[in-house]
C-alpha cells in the first residue's frame, strides 16, 4: 500500500498539456488546456495523477482558461489515472472528448465532467454508432451537458449524416449537435445550408461551424 504522504504511483503518458484553441463542438473557439494522452508515434512524457493535478493547478493560476479538455489517444483507456487526477475536483470545468465506445469507464469520472463530447466522422459501424447513443443517454442520465461533434470524412451521405442526428435525438433531446465540414466544402457547397434545414427539422440542437484549421484548432 501507498503511504498516504507520498504521490500516487499510478500515471499515464500523456502528449503534453498545450494551450489551444478548442477547435470543435459546442465549446469551439474557447481557449482551453488541453490534456492530450498519447498516440502511437507520440512523444510522450509520465506524469502521475498527482503531477497532472498540480500542473493544471499551476498553468490555471498563470493564464486565463475557459475550461479543460481531456482528450487525444483513448483518454478512458487510462480511466483510473483520471479518477485519481480529478477526485476532489479540477480547477476549471473539464470536458472529456472521445469517441464514445466505453460506456462503462465513463461511468468512474462523469461527476466530475463538465460536458461529455463524442466526436464523430459519420463513417463508423453500427455498432460503433450504438455505442456512442449509449454514451451520449448515459451523460443525460447523469445530468451532465452533452454533445455530439460530426466531423465528416470519406464523404457520408446526406442520408447517413441525418440518420446520426436522428439517434442522437432519440439518445437525448439535450444532446447539442454540431457539424464541422471542412472550410472548402462549407463556402463552396450550398447543399449544406439544404442538409442543414433537413436535420433541423429532426432536431433542433443542430449548428454547421467551419472547424478551426491546426495549429489554431486543437482536437
Amino acid at each position: 500500500m501507498t503511504p498516504a504522504n507520498t504521490p500516487h504511483p499510478l500515471g499515464a503518458a500523456l502528449a503534453g498539456i498545450p494551450s489551444g484553441v478548442r477547435g470543435t463542438g459546442p465549446w469551439a473557439g474557447r481557449r482551453q488546456l488541453f490534456v492530450k494522452f498519447a498516440g502511437i508515434a507520440e512523444t510522450a512524457t509520465m506524469f502521475t495523477a498527482d503531477a497532472l493535478r498540480s500542473e493544471l493547478a499551476r498553468l490555471t493560476r498563470r493564464s486565463v482558461y475557459h475550461s479543460i479538455s481531456i482528450c487525444g489517444g483513448d483518454p478512458l483507456g487510462e480511466v483510473d489515472f483520471l479518477a485519481l487526477a480529478l477526485e476532489g475536483g479540477a480547477p476549471l470545468g473539464v470536458m472529456l472528448d472521445h469517441d464514445g465506445q466505453h460506456t462503462e469507464a465513463l461511468s468512474r469520472i462523469i461527476g466530475s465532467l463538465a460536458l461529455v463530447q463524442v466526436t464523430m466522422t459519420g463513417a463508423e459501424g453500427d455498432d460503433a454508432v450504438a455505442r456512442t447513443m449509449a454514451t451520449l443517454r448515459h451523460a443525460a442520465e447523469k445530468h451532465v451537458a452533452h454533445a455530439l461533434a460530426l466531423v465528416p470524412q470519406a464523404n457520408p451521405s446526406d442520408g447517413r449524416l441525418l440518420r446520426i442526428v436522428e439517434q442522437a435525438k432519440a439518445a437525448s433531446v439535450e444532446t447539442s449537435v454540431v457539424v464541422h465540414p471542412t472550410t472548402e466544402s462549407l463556402s463552396s457547397d450550398r447543399s449544406w445550408l439544404a442538409w442543414l434545414e433537413r436535420a433541423t427539422g429532426i432536431h433542433g440542437d443542430v449548428r454547421l461551424l467551419a472547424r478551426l484549421p491546426a495549429p489554431t484548432g486543437m482536437p
